[in-house]
């Protein structure tokens, strides 16, 4: 890659929140959960990193946490060299033109009293108050062209859309100041298989188009192959294994990883009737009390008694494979 510096670098980012059980003892304090803990990253321009993992795990706090929706409790968060976790409002007001959110539901992320030109054209009347109203339209309607939308639209509410033409406005909200990164949390979860499609498709066509990086998270173990360069596993608030996408989906080296992949439906009948799935024993643990030592040692087919002592941390080899297990 020609850009050698990271567009955005994290580095051992927590996100906790004290909770106060209901059976606790009024003397008794909180407790943290920890939704996200000590996860590490590089992201650099034009790359689509993919974050999979299964519910709970921290996905969406992570993506609400870089955007400063949740306040990080520990860590670095540097964007373009500038440190953001301790960033004062108006530091993060300049930088989030350049950082946007594509959020999971894509009905409940738009105004419903708002029609489409204005929920497009909000982030312009706030970074670029310069702009006159015909300005600020022909930005719209241009945006709109761009993800698949008629001009005839422009005036309809919400709830006139198709759960795929909502994402495809909250694209254009999140693309209308022309942003370096665009999280997207979820983004096809809940839209049809043929309509995800689409929606991916335009992913790509965008960010080839626009220059844009990417963190694309999904259940979808397929469509994260499918649009990302690097992959990263998250359990339990933690990042287990990060690699390149071919080396990630044909080598997986971490227990949990394996059992992800092995669940991924495979095209030939007779293949996929002849697989044996790793199913995982157990539950995902809470996040209240997670396990000691390694957080995945309780369901892991591979567990050993050090696993329950030592935290495993990332090491990354020559080719940049990163894995957080002891005996990986």
């Amino acid at each position: 890659m020609a850009d050698t510096t990271p567009l955005l670098s994290v580095r051992d980012l927590q996100v906790h929140f004290p909770v106060r059980a209901a059976s606790a003892w009024p003397w008794e304090g909180a407790r943290p959960l920890k939704a996200v803990d000590a996860v590490s990253f590089d992201l650099y321009a034009g790359q689509t990193l993919g974050v999979v993992g299964e519910s709970g795990c921290g996905k969406s706090t992570l993506a609400r946490a870089l955007l400063h929706l949740h306040p990080a409790t520990g860590g670095s968060i540097v964007w373009r060299g500038q440190e953001m976790r301790r960033a004062t409002p108006a530091q993060w007001l300049a930088v989030r033109k350049d950082i946007q959110m594509v959020f999971q539901d894509p009905l409940a992320s738009l105004n419903p009293r708002m029609t489409v030109a204005q929920i497009i054209g909000e982030p312009l009347r706030i970074h670029h108050p310069e702009l006159d109203a015909p300005a600020v339209m022909a930005r719209v309607r241009s945006m709109m062209d761009r993800v698949g939308l008629t001009a005839q639209q422009i005036n309809r509410y919400p709830h006139e859309f198709s759960g795929g033409q909502c994402q495809r406005i909250g694209i254009a909200r999140a693309l209308i100041l022309s942003p370096k990164l665009v999280v997207c949390d979820e983004p096809v979860s809940a839209l049809d298989v043929s309509i995800q499609a689409q929606i991916v498709n335009l992913l790509q066509d965008l960010q080839r188009e626009l220059g844009l990086a990417l963190i694309f998270i999904a259940h979808d173990l397929a469509v994260v192959r499918h649009i990302s360069q690097r992959v990263m596993v998250m359990y339990l608030g933690r990042s287990v294994e990060i690699a390149e996408r071919k080396a990630l989906y044909q080598h997986p080296r971490h227990p949990y990883t394996q059992a992800l992949l092995s669940a991924i439906p495979l095209l030939d009948p007779v293949a996929e009737r002849n697989k044996v799935a790793q199913l995982l024993p157990g539950d995902l643990p809470s996040p209240l009390n997670p396990p000691s030592g390694c957080v995945f040692r309780t369901r892991c087919p591979q567990a050993q008694d050090a696993c329950s002592a030592t935290v495993p941390t990332l090491q990354t080899d020559a080719q940049g494979h990163a894995v957080a297990c002891l005996r990986a």
